[in-house]
């Protein structure tokens, strides 16, 4: 069968996708997902006003069928819990970190084996974080819709046109990891690939710790020891809270207002209230938390080591690393933020003294690289 039949049959299955709305339907899909070797998925989820991402579809292909399952009316997400958990049949998603956060907090188990068709893409050569439609352009000719985008994937009955973008969004998958996994294969760099998709899954089992939350928040790098303290536990306590209302964590308080209360060390109702960004409704109803945690914080006298900033040596060898990286992505045919990215490139020189490599740059990036960028570190440290 030529490409372009299979092109064709995949479009069709996504014109005549199946809707599962009952247990019967779900168990007769579940057997034809376990018969087969790979299967294209994909989650459509709302997230905006809350903490955790709520459900609205799954989307299931194996390029000739594709199924459509609707979790709010699904009597059970227990089949698609153990094909998630069948080690004999590969997923395939495009970008999945949001897919797997989604499906952990829903299910509570992430897609293993899992191959990452954006990430293929990058490793050969394409732009670090290709889109799905563009990928598919790129490999078939193939335009698709986009107009649902954001749409209300958790509102029903769900629109037609909303049914067909979401068929579409994993019809082509199947098809398209097996183009990409024969240039992966041709390049030698398939065990690149299994490698990313592992950490992605190793991430997605292992969640950032709350106590370490303080160092996503922009701003932290500035603060003294103290506030980095007083950070740590309001990003803690609203970490708890965000949970418990189910509410984003911006709806509890923004990130440049934990900022601020932490590097003033705002101690009363009055001080949170003139606080640019901070609603009077969120003093009132967190005010005394927040001054408790401020003062609480402060006569402990406890203090976080602060974080390292690069002096003007630093920066010389870190325009040494950045050219070595450039220089080796471009005989690789790589962007070189898909070989280093310069955030690793930084942490790998603040922690040159405890030999420190970012979880990122070993594997098989080892003997492309970050050999070489040792090289570099240690003539610095000479």
């Amino acid at each position: 069968m030529s490409q372009q039949q299979q092109i064709e049959i995949a479009l069709s299955a996504a014109d005549n996708a199946l809707l599962l709305n009952s247990e019967a339907e779900v168990a007769r899909a579940a057997k034809a997902w376990s018969r087969s070797p790979i299967l294209g998925l994909d989650t459509e989820f709302v997230r905006e006003r809350t903490y955790t991402a709520n459900l609205g579809l799954v989307q299931i292909s194996d390029g000739h069928t594709v199924w459509l399952l609707d979790p709010l009316r699904a009597e059970s997400l227990d089949p698609l819990k153990q094909l998630l958990l069948n080690s004999s049949v590969s997923k395939v998603f495009h970008s999945p970190s949001e897919d797997l956060d989604v499906l952990m907090s829903a299910i509570g188990v992430v897609p293993e084996p899992l191959i990452d068709t954006q990430v293929a893409c990058a490793l050969l050569g394409n732009a670090l974080q290709v889109g799905y439609h563009t990928a598919v352009e790129t490999a078939f000719g193939v335009k698709l819709d986009k107009e649902q985008t954001r749409s209300n994937w958790c509102a029903r009955p769900l629109r037609k046109a909303q049914l067909h973008y979401a068929a579409l969004d994993v019809c082509l998958l199947p098809l398209l990891w097996q183009q990409l996994r024969q240039q992966l294969v041709s390049k030698g760099r398939l065990r690149w690939h299994e490698e990313e998709c592992q950490r992605q899954l190793d991430r997605a089992r292992s969640p950032t710790p709350h106590s370490e939350l303080w160092r996503r928040i922009r701003g932290a790098g500035k603060l003294d020891g103290q506030s980095l303290a007083v950070l740590q536990a309001l990003a803690e306590w609203r970490e708890a809270r965000a949970q418990q209302f189910n509410r984003p964590r911006g709806f509890i308080v923004p990130d440049p207002v934990l900022i601020a209360i932490s590097d003033q060390k705002l101690k009363t109702r009055q001080d949170l209230r003139d606080i640019e960004g901070l609603h009077p409704r969120a003093v009132d109803r967190h005010g005394t938390a927040i001054c408790n945690i401020v003062l609480n914080t402060l006569d402990s006298g406890k203090r976080l080591a602060t974080v390292p900033k690069l002096n003007a040596e630093d920066r010389k060898t870190l325009k040494a690393m950045r050219a070595k990286v450039l220089a080796r992505a471009e005989k690789l045919g790589l962007d070189p933020a898909a070989l280093a990215p310069k955030r690793d490139l930084e942490d790998m020189l603040i922690g040159r003294e405890q030999g420190y490599i970012p979880d990122r740059l070993l594997g098989w990036r080892e003997d492309e690289i970050t050999d070489r960028l040792k090289q570099l570190v240690g003539r610095k440290q000479k």
